[in-house]
Parts: C-alpha cells; sequence; structure tokens
C-alpha cells in the first residue's frame, strides 16, 4: 500500500480511444516513408536488424511488445542484462545518436498506438525489470498505470532522460499533472510541441506559449512526490546502478 495519494483520473480516457485512432491513422500514414529510410540507414550502417523489439508494461499493468528502430548495437546488454540508457550511452551506433536525438527511432510506436497498447499522449511506458525496481524506492509509482502509456507526454515536454531517482520522481509530478488534467486541447498542444522538439530540441518558448512549460518542484503534486532537498544523487540513486547490481547479485 502507498503513503501516496491517488491521481484522479481525468474523463477524457473513456473516450481518448476515439480521437487517437485516427490521429495515429494519418500520422503513420506520413511516418512511414521516414520510417523506411530510417530502417535502410540502420540496417546498412550497424550490424543487426533494422526494428528493436522490446516487452513494456501498459494499461494496468499488462506487458505488451513495443517497437523502434534500432539505436544500439545488437550486444548492447549482453553483459549487464536489463540497465537503463544514460544521456551519451557508448553502447548506441553514430546513427542511433541522432536517431535517438531526432526520436525517430520511436516513430514505430504507432503501429502500438494504431494496436491499442499505447495512446499518443501519455506517461511514457517503461520495462517489467525496471518498474519492479522502482515501485521498491519510490511511493506510488505505479499509480501511473492508471492510463495507456504514451508516445510521448508532458514528462518527455519538460526534462531530458532521467540518471537517477529524482529524475524519476519529477517525470511522475508530470505524469501524475497529466492523469488528472487530460484533455483533447492538451493533447493537441503537447502532440504539436513534440513535432517541433524533432526539428527544435531546446523550445521553451514555444512550451511556455502553449501554456507546457512546467517546473516540478511548482506542481501540487511535488510536496508529495519529491524529496525536501535536491542534492546532488548519490551513487545508490544513479539509475545506472540499480538494476545492474540486482542483476550481478
Amino acid at each position: 500500500m502507498y503513503n501516496c495519494p491517488e491521481p484522479d483520473v481525468s474523463r477524457y480516457f473513456q473516450w481518448k480511444r476515439y480521437v487517437d485512432f485516427p490521429i495515429a491513422l494519418l500520422l503513420a500514414l506520413l511516418a512511414l516513408p521516414i520510417i523506411g529510410i530510417a530502417w535502410v540507414l540502420v540496417r546498412a550502417t550497424s550490424q543487426g536488424p533494422g526494428f528493436y523489439k522490446q516487452i513494456r508494461l501498459g494499461l494496468d499493468g499488462r506487458p505488451f511488445t513495443l517497437y523502434k528502430l534500432r539505436s544500439m548495437r545488437v550486444d548492447a546488454e549482453t553483459a549487464t542484462g536489463a540497465v537503463w540508457a544514460a544521456r551519451k550511452d557508448r553502447r548506441m551506433t553514430a546513427l542511433g545518436k541522432i536517431l535517438r536525438v531526432t526520436h525517430i527511432d520511436e516513430l514505430p510506436q504507432l503501429y502500438n498506438v494504431l494496436r491499442g497498447d499505447m495512446d499518443l499522449v501519455g506517461p511514457r511506458p517503461e520495462r517489467p525489470e525496471f518498474v519492479n525496481e522502482l515501485e521498491k524506492r519510490i511511493d506510488g509509482y505505479t499509480y501511473r498505470l492508471y492510463v495507456r502509456p504514451g508516445l510521448t507526454g508532458l514528462a518527455q515536454l519538460n526534462q531530458e532522460s532521467d540518471i537517477d531517482l529524482d529524475d524519476v520522481r519529477r517525470k511522475l509530478v508530470f505524469d501524475f499533472e497529466y492523469i488528472e488534467n487530460s484533455s483533447f486541447w492538451l493533447d493537441l498542444r503537447v502532440l504539436f510541441c513534440s513535432a517541433l522538439k524533432l526539428v527544435h530540441p531546446h523550445q521553451t518558448q514555444f512550451m511556455k506559449f502553449f501554456g507546457l512549460y512546467r517546473e516540478a518542484g511548482l506542481s501540487s503534486w511535488a510536496k508529495t512526490l519529491l524529496p525536501s532537498s535536491c542534492a546532488a544523487p548519490s551513487k545508490e540513486d544513479l539509475l545506472s546502478t540499480i538494476l545492474f547490481k540486482r542483476t550481478i547479485v
């Protein structure tokens, strides 16, 4: 049982699927040539398949297969098992770095949206191994599984990839805010700014204009989810070590 209160799920989720499907279908048709070209380049520049599959947890913790364009070497986790990707991960291929920065590697997940595994906007889906560890360390973490995960989200616009537990907590603040305030208008703004981020990663002014810029510490969830101090993370808090330690024990 968590001490953290549960977020109130917006009523928009009751019919969100009917809005997401036609938009995802249109986006998938537009993205198909980009995915095709990227797939050919991945195959031509490194050994291994063009697409990469992972098991992630979706609505109510149900596992599903997520599809991405491969951005890392095929032996990326051979020695370590499941570990979090770092912001400057040496396991990434040269092309993979570009795919990650532009988020082109995520485009095949439009197929997951069409299948009903994901929504266009929502909390990002996580791997079961990581969820098992994070729910032990962060109070209320699995409340984010009350809704379908998303291709993009409020957290992804306002924060870079996670490197420590405090980063995860800050993203959880944004995820809970989205779960409570989700709406068609909010989704349109998030999708538009996510598209802008593909060509202009640092577009804070646009986010402020559309009312999407957030500081986790100012949220109503900050007192519940964030630690009282923002000291430098200890080695125990770094995500790159948590799964690795559990794997080698």
